[in-house]
């Protein structure tokens, strides 16, 4: 197929209206009875922009989203694309604390959630936290609250919309749309900021080489509040013209139902999904034969998961891919056509306009096939972390190259293989995991003397975390008792698996943890 063009350097208002002007009849969104034409949503887009100028939103202000996957999330999104306003995405696991700080560090004025989800009352979490907001001014839930969607609207009915083109008319290209939140070795959770330009170059890449098509069903299983949700995920759909259909959660039945009612045609996701897909003992009798196209990354790939993807639930392309937040999601590319060696060995090779290098503790070019560090340098690297010179400093050099904090080999292709990690994170589920951030939690039990924590292998969710515990005198903690605490206190991906519980941590001379030893003790038997 002939890949679509790349999107011109814009703003993501601007892509809503002009997709609005050229397809304004084709479907963008379909979530269970609700369906949306492109021309709907440019309206719905606008009508939810003069709600937060209601609100007292314009350019630059941040409103953040914590609510599952819907079409309500992209709405509100697109209503702050179109002022101007920053877009910062919560993590629908997160507790009240975690949230807060988000919201505080971001100074988010107005925030979209919902009452419940999945046994989570996130507005009773967030005043629960007691973490004083004193930007926040408005809380709007998708659905029944003290200021509801409708309500949001209603308030909004009220504005001009001569005010929300006015506001609209001076947003640029080089603006920032969105501020996604990470974390480091260190625990501190880094504010990241992209660009419209940098979205919109990024994923229009990322679409044309994966080959997204118009009118490709799309089933966005990965969260609106991860990059692969929401830019490999809706925004990307919005750039060709592919058709929408969010997922709140991942249930393999649900997921199959769906491929066969809706005929989707993309899936992307994290190895687990298709593993599950795959294992399901419904999975035979089930019409998959609609699906095409998988992407898929954030784990070590199989070679016969690839095979089994293709031959057992019908893709005719499946691919891998590499990126950080901070390359606004995105850095290497596997290609149609690589074959599955390569798909699953690599992590493919750079995307157009970007470069990668693997290089030695000096930052000098290491040769192909040499382990090194991986570094990146292109237009898709964030400008620096919101109000933090110095990480900014640590990370990316005065010649723009980012240090990623990966060890990776290249090969005489250009090919990309991560083989280790320089930073401590492990993925869970196709989630981020940061030891230091959760030990730093941990830390805070009464009976936790020291910790420390590592990724292991897991067959289900690709990797686990493993807590090895150093008790305070005079305690006994319980392996029960410390997964209910920290199940209190931070998002289930972070939770620890299994806690071990140890005399002492092994230390090397200067008195640091030797974690690869722990790696070792943590991995189950072969």
């Amino acid at each position: 197929m002939t890949p679509v063009a790349t999107t011109p350097a814009t703003t993501i208002g601007e892509l809503l209206a002009r997709a609005a002007r050229e397809r304004p009849d084709d479907v963008a969104i379909a979530d269970g009875d609700t369906v949306i034409t492109t021309a709907e949503l440019h309206a719905r887009a606008l009508a939810a922009a003069r709600g937060l100028v209601a609100c007292g939103v314009t350019r630059g202000t941040a409103v953040g989203i914590w609510a599952p996957n819907g079409w309500r999330w992209i709405v509100a999104a697109l209503g702050a694309h179109t002022l101007g306003a920053i877009v910062v995405p919560i993590n629908t696991r997160y507790k009240g604390a975690e949230a807060a700080h988000v919201l505080e560090r971001s100074r988010a004025r107005v925030l979209f959630t919902v009452d419940e989800f999945l046994g989570a009352r996130y507005p009773a979490m967030l005043r629960d936290a007691g973490v004083p907001l004193p930007a926040l001014q408005t809380v709007v839930t998708f659905g029944p609250g003290e200021v509801s969607w409708d309500d949001f609207l209603a308030a909004g009915a009220r504005v001009s919309p001569d005010e929300v083109a006015r506001i609209a008319a001076t947003v640029t290209p080089d603006d920032v749309g969105d501020i996604m939140f990470t974390s480091g070795t260190t625990g501190r959770p880094k504010a990241v900021p992209a660009t419209h330009a940098q979205s919109l170059r990024v994923f229009a890449d990322w679409g044309a080489l994966v080959g997204l098509r118009r009118g490709d069903r799309y089933l966005v299983v990965a969260p609106f509040f991860h990059t692969f949700g929401y830019k490999a995920g809706w925004l990307a759909a919005l750039q060709v013209g592919a058709v929408v259909h969010p997922q709140p959660q991942f249930d393999v039945e649900q997921v199959m139902a769906r491929i066969a009612a809706e005929r989707i045609t993309v899936l992307p996701g994290p190895p687990t999904l298709y593993m599950s897909l795959l294992n399901h003992p419904a999975r035979a009798a089930a019409d998959l034969s609609s699906l095409r196209l998988a992407v898929t990354g954030a784990a070590c790939v199989p070679v016969e998961l690839v095979r089994r993807m293709r031959s057992d639930l019908g893709f005719d392309t499946v691919l891998t891919g590499y990126g950080l937040t901070e390359t606004t999601g995105c850095a290497t590319l596997c290609r149609d056509g690589d074959d599955a060696e390569t798909v699953a060995s690599t992590s493919g090779r750079a995307m157009p306009g970007v470069e990668v290098a693997v290089v030695d503790d000096a930052g000098q070019p290491l040769p192909a096939g040499t382990a090194g560090e991986v570094v990146v340098r292109g237009y898709n690297v964030m400008h620096g972390y919101v109000d933090d010179e110095a990480a900014t400093a640590e990370t990316v050099d005065r010649a723009g190259w980012l240090r990623t904090g990966d060890i990776g080999v290249l090969d005489e292709r250009g090919y990309l293989r991560i083989t280790d990690r320089k930073k401590d994170m492990f993925i869970v589920g196709g989630f981020n995991a940061y030891p230091a951030e959760i030990e730093a939690v941990l830390l805070q039990h009464p009976a936790i003397g020291q910790v420390a924590v590592v990724g292991a292998p897991d067959q289900r969710l690709g990797e686990i975390g493993v807590a090895f515990v150093v008790p305070r005198p005079g305690t006994t903690p319980s392996e029960a008792e410390l997964v209910a605490w920290s199940r209190d206190r931070m998002a289930n991906f972070k939770v620890p698996r299994r806690f071990e519980i140890v005399d002492a941590l092994p230390l090397n001379a200067s008195g640091k943890v030797l974690k690869h030893e722990l790696r070792a003790r943590a991995r189950p038997p072969r």
